[in-house]
């Protein structure tokens, strides 16, 4: 595919906001969100014995319990790819202030919101990201994607300046906090592999943090539509904290469906595509999803971690041996992120990101 051709996947066609849809009084969700009436619903609760390991970032970071936390830490990437996070250094202030400023700018008006609507040949902004079709089925959920880190990569006129108050200074402290979680467990997660935490620590501390601020809002027919489509994320590690105390966000874990609880003060934290290439599939990026209720609003905030751009995304030299072979091609990091729309285009045909990348 040619450069130009990759660009224009970068952009989503716009469509109608679900709050501009249900602004309508809706009765009945609109053909293009309905999916396929089957026994997996989205709202349907899986096994109720099932819970997220947690982990605990003091223990980690305490000698007395390291070794304990970082065995934890292990199993909970190789058995389950997601765990919430708990006793991390980001204030509660922080999350607090952007989980406000995000209910408040789902909230602005419709022609508010569309100040910061996406453009043609970018993600960025307000709107419905990789709507490349105008037949593809649409996801019940608004969203605004905006690049944080590196501040130079910010494009502002995306980022709410005047409603809500204050949006652009918390989302700068919660995006640097999140930064700083996250080089952590990264940091952590190599040590779980046996790894150089150092090369990790570097990487993650210049590389780039994407956020996505997601509005998911009442439907009629909850169980017929999708908040987020099933997926395995892209990048290193994404670290998500809910609004509010109402469960949404599934993972697949053995077959199964499992709504991710959430905890107060707590971080999700999922294992990224790039994580299960560098562990050679040790660690695996698990497929997860949101649904929607017919009651109240949800909102969500996921951060996006990726090292910088001179990381090499390829098996670890140290886990690859004659009884271990690498499982997964060696790209560079603009090889890695091509790859990855030119998937977009082809996703029709059913082959998994991660398979394209295996050997």
């Amino acid at each position: 595919m040619s450069t130009t051709a990759t660009r224009n996947l970068r952009s989503s066609i716009p469509v109608p906001s679900i709050k501009e849809l249900l602004s309508q009084t809706l009765l009945a969700v609109p053909e293009r969100y309905l999916r396929d009436v089957h026994a997996d619903y989205p709202t349907a609760a899986g096994d109720s014995s099932l819970h997220l390991p947690v982990l605990h970032m003091a223990k980690l970071l305490d000698p007395r319990f390291h070794q304990i936390e970082l065995q934890k830490l292990h199993n909970a990437c190789k058995y389950w790819g997601i765990f919430q996070l708990i006793g991390h250094e980001v204030c509660d202030e922080s999350v607090e202030s952007m989980h406000r400023k995000t209910e408040e700018f789902f909230n602005l008006s419709t022609e508010e919101k569309k100040t910061y609507a996406q453009k043609p040949g970018s993600l960025e902004g307000y709107g419905q990201a990789f709507v490349i079709s105008e037949d593809q089925k649409l996801e019940w959920c608004d969203m605004i994607f905006l690049k944080a880190i590196p501040v130079q990569t910010r494009k502002l006129e995306f980022w709410p300046e005047h409603q809500p108050r204050h949006f652009r200074e918390a989302l700068d402290t919660y995006s640097h906090d999140m930064k700083k979680t996250a080089v952590s467990i990264i940091g952590f997660i190599a040590m779980a592999l046996g790894l150089d935490a150092k090369i990790f620590f570097e990487a993650f501390e210049g590389g780039s943090y994407e956020v996505r601020m997601n509005c998911y809002p009442p439907c009629p027919e909850p169980e017929r539509v999708i908040g987020i489509s099933s997926h395995a994320d892209i990048s290193c590690v994404t670290l998500l904290t809910d609004c509010g105390d109402i469960p949404g966000l599934q993972v697949l874990k053995d077959g199964q469906w499992v709504f991710v609880e959430p905890i107060t003060n707590g971080i999700v934290v999922n294992i990224g595509i790039i994580m299960e290439v560098v562990s050679n599939g040790i660690y695996k990026a698990p497929y997860h999803r949101a649904a929607v209720n017919s009651k109240k609003d949800r909102f969500s905030i996921v951060t996006f971690c990726y090292p910088d751009g001179n990381f090499e995304i390829k098996p670890a030299e140290q886990l690859i041996s004659s009884d271990s072979i690498a499982q997964y091609k060696s790209l560079t990091y603009d090889e890695y992120k091509q790859s990855f729309y030119e998937r977009i285009k082809l996703s029709n045909d059913g082959v998994p990101f991660i398979d394209s990348l295996k050997i």
